[in-house]
């Protein structure tokens, strides 16, 4: 199942999405880019996809594009929040309000 979800950053509607192989939407995290300060808002897997580790793929990927750009992270989604606690590799990004 791993290889076979793709997370792309959808820049246009500012949101990270998770699509299976046909392109079928599983998830996304809304996000507002001001700055040099990424806020990940609201987090959402689609029912059908929930238990499937899609929520976990989509913060990896962004968290790791954040970093690769020079970002701050503003974590006001609780997803990003418990995952944030749960990763402390990504605790460098976390930008202090």
């Amino acid at each position: 199942m791993e290889n076979e979800i793709a997370i792309t950053d959808a820049k246009d509607a500012s949101r990270y999405e998770a699509r299976d192989a046909d392109g079928n939407l599983m998830g996304f995290v809304d996000y507002k880019l001001h700055g040099s300060v990424i806020s990940f808002r609201h987090a959402e897997t689609l029912p059908e996809y929930q238990g499937r580790g899609v929520a976990g793929r989509i913060a990896t990927k962004s968290l790791d594009d954040a970093r690769d750009a020079g970002l701050r992270v503003r974590p006001a989604c609780p997803y990003y929040q418990d995952f944030l606690k749960k990763h402390t590799e990504y605790a460098d990004l976390v930008d202090a309000e």
